[in-house]
Order: structure tokens, then sequence, then C-alpha cells
């Protein structure tokens, strides 16, 4: 296997790339797992072997997925700011040709790749901050691929020029969408709070405000319908008398008839934050702020830039509530997100939860190869987050990508359409493109 400047990969570029991540001074909040490794050495040019204190069954499929860095060009240097995150060298399927700020990224295809050169001979990702504008090139013909909003998959796209361009596919996504509190702030660090909240809210009403249907229900952190998913775990059916009863037992009542509940003479004021550029989420949020408005709590919305939203507020613990999502992994170990340890500032949990059993648990389920034990580990901590409400899961929406109809090989799965991306083709009848643009 060759980088795509033609060095060999070695074991000695997974050694560093091993000891970059467990460094300090990398900023990360993903090293935790590799810094369970008792030994690791170099065995021979092409073997690497580490070593664990305890059993870890996450422990492969976390090497796996660790994006391998080359030693000979970032040796030395400061990950941070090296110049390699403008102009990254890898060895997957296709090669980093350039990247226009702004405007697009390129890829060719790398004719050394492992598993045989691609078919297609490369890839241009276009920069279209606004849908609207990717969904106008979309429909003349300008691009080949896009995910489609539940409202252009529903209603705009089902007419014969489009359906003749573009296939449309539809399949749960791997990943939920969530309303989670600082437990570290009163009164969100009461579960009488936290529950109230859950029954005010209507998820059913929201996957339809918001996705039009076009999603499931949460529940826990597991995908629907899948191994790790406990289907029987605590409810909250939208019920608002039973939120307003919630309050009241938390000592929150409306004195003053003003419409807001209050308790010690402070009215209870939810600051939600969520993220700028996902309309999704934004229109989630309204929701939300009109339903806990009919039970005595008011909210207040702001919307964030990407990077101040995660420095400046999440990372530093500066928030009521968030409105964010995590993407659903192939391994069910929740270790990062909810194990006390990781409550830290820049760390996961940032929500600050902490839970003795769940502890013991994520520490039981990821020390354990036996599934059917992990099973038990991870259905009894769904039941624990469902009960205690630090989350309010909201949804699982469906992926909804349209492609263009002149690419073949395309093959649905559980996990999606893009992981045999390497497979695709263009008959050359139908070919559009004579070199990449």
């Amino acid at each position: 296997m060759l980088w795509h400047d033609g060095e060999k990969f070695t074991a000695g570029d997974v050694m560093f790339t091993y000891q970059l991540i467990i460094d300090p001074k990398t900023p990360t909040a993903y090293a935790e797992k590799y810094k369970l490794v008792k030994n690791a050495r170099v065995i021979d040019e092409y073997t690497f072997e580490v070593e664990y204190e305890n059993p870890l069954a996450p422990a492969l499929i976390s090497w796996g997925s660790l994006q391998m860095l080359p030693e000979h060009l970032l040796k030395g240097q400061d990950i941070a700011g090296a110049p390699f995150a403008r102009s990254p060298v890898g060895t997957g399927a296709f090669r980093f040709v350039s990247w226009q700020t702004g405007q697009k990224i390129t890829l060719t295809a790398n004719e050394t790749y492992f598993d045989g050169m691609p078919f297609l001979m490369g890839i241009n990702y276009r920069i279209i901050p606004d849908q609207n504008t990717e969904f106008l090139e979309l429909k003349a013909g300008h691009i080949d691929m896009m995910g489609l909003t539940p409202l252009q998959y529903l209603r705009q796209t089902d007419t014969p020029e489009f359906t003749k361009m573009y296939a449309k596919y539809k399949y749960l996504s791997d990943g939920y969408t969530y309303l989670g509190f600082n437990l570290k702030k009163k009164p969100f660090d009461d579960i009488l709070v936290r529950q109230a909240v859950a029954h005010a809210l209507d998820k059913e009403e929201i996957i339809k405000g918001v996705l039009m249907g076009l999603g499931e229900v949460a529940t826990g952190p597991y995908k629907p319908g899948t191994m790790w998913y406990n289907d029987d775990v605590p409810r909250y059916p939208h019920d608002p008398d039973r939120a307003r009863r919630l309050l009241m037992d938390a000592g929150f009542l409306d004195r003053d008839g003003d419409g807001v509940v209050e308790k010690d003479g402070r009215p209870l004021v939810l600051n939600v934050i969520t993220n700028q550029g996902n309309p999704l989420r934004e229109k989630t949020a309204q929701i939300i702020q009109q339903r806990l408005k009919a039970v005595g709590i008011e909210v207040k919305i702001r919307i964030i830039e990407w990077t101040v939203f995660l420095k400046q507020y999440v990372d530093k613990g500066n928030f009521d509530a968030v409105i964010l999502g995590w993407n659903i992994l192939q391994d069910p170990d929740l270790f990062n997100v909810w194990h006390s340890s990781q409550a830290a500032a820049g760390g996961l949990n940032f929500v600050g939860y902490e839970d003795g059993e769940v502890d013991r648990l994520l520490v039981d389920g990821r020390q354990t190869y036996d599934d059917a034990r992990r099973k038990q580990c991870y259905d009894r901590i769904q039941v624990i987050l469902a009960e205690q409400q630090p989350y309010v899961f909201l949804y699982v929406p469906y992926g909804l990508p349209a492609v263009s109809s002149r690419i073949k090989g395309i093959v649905p799965a559980p996990a999606g359409i893009t992981y045999n991306l390497e497979k695709w083709y263009v008959p050359k009848g139908i070919q559009k493109y004579t070199a990449l643009q």
C-alpha cells in the first residue's frame, strides 16, 4: 500500500499516528481508546502490535476508523497548523488535487489504490452553502448528487424531467438529533424539570413539522431496528398536563400570572443554542419553543456560527441546552459520550452527565466480547438514560440523496449508498465529462 505521493505506508506511520493522537498537545476529544493501550510496538515494516491492560471490545474497530497520517510529511510539525490540513495525502481510492476555498475540492482516482483503481476518474465536491441554490444547480444538471431536504424529496422532485435525470434514495440515517441539557446548571440538574420538558414535547409533531414525516422517533442513542436498540424503555408521550404537574413537583408555579412558571422568584427560562447553517435544527428549536411556552417555560433561541458555537459555548459549558446530533457508530460503545470521566472541558460528555451505574455498565460493556452480555449492558444504559433524560432524544432522520441516473453501480444498503463509491461508474455512451473540471 502506498501513500498518494508514492511513499510506502508502513507500520511506522501507524506508530506515528498513535503517538500523535495520545499526545496531550494534540487537540482532540477522540484519544481515550488509544490511551488504554499498555504497549505498542512496530514488529516489522508492515506489522504493528498493541497490547491492552484489559479486554477492549471496540479495539479493532477503533484502529480501523483511525485516520492514518504520513510520518514522512508530518514528523516534527504542529499538526494543527501544518499545510497538510489544506493539502492532505492519504491512501484511499481518491487522491487530493486541489481546494478552491468557498468553491470546490477536487479529487482524482488513485491509480495505486490497494483494492484496484476506482472506476470514476475523479470527484468534484462543490461548496454551495445555500440548499436552495444547490437544488437549482441539481435541477439544471450542473451537479450529479446532493442530499435532498424532505420538502424537495416529497414535493419538488417527482416531475418527469427530474425522474429522468436523477434517481432518489431513502434510508434511515446513522445519526440522531437531540435536545441536551447542561446538567451542571440549575434547574436543569433536576430530573423532574427534564422529564417535564420531555412530556411537553411532541416528537411526532417535530418529525412531521421538520422532516415532513421522513424520520423515526428516537428513544436512545441507537438506531431503531438494529441489534443494540432497546425498544423497552420509558416513553414520554406528549402530555402537557403531566408536564405542568412535574414542574409543580419541582417547585415551579406561575404565581404572577405572566404565563411563565417561577421558583424562588426566578422564572424558568431555557436558553437553547444550536449551530448556524442547519435549518432542520432551527425549525426543531422553534417547535420546542412553542410547546414549552404552553407549559410555562420561556425558551430563548440562539443560532451561532459553528466554530464559535463549539469553542465558546459547548466546550466551555456555556449553555442551558443544545440541539445537536451524534452519528451512530457500528460498535455500541458509548464511553466517550456518557462516562463521567469524559465530562471535562473539551470532552464529548459536555452536558456533564454522571451516574455510577452507567459508569460501571460502560466499562463492563467494553471489557467483554460476549455480544449477549454487551447487549444487557447497553439495554440497561438505555433504560437509565430514558428515565433520567439528560438528553431528550428527538428523531432519526432519513437520508434522502439524489444521484444522476447516468451513474451506475449503486447498491443501496443499511449503510446507505456511498460505502462502495469506488465501484460507481458511468457507461461510455452516456459519459458527460472527459476530464476533471
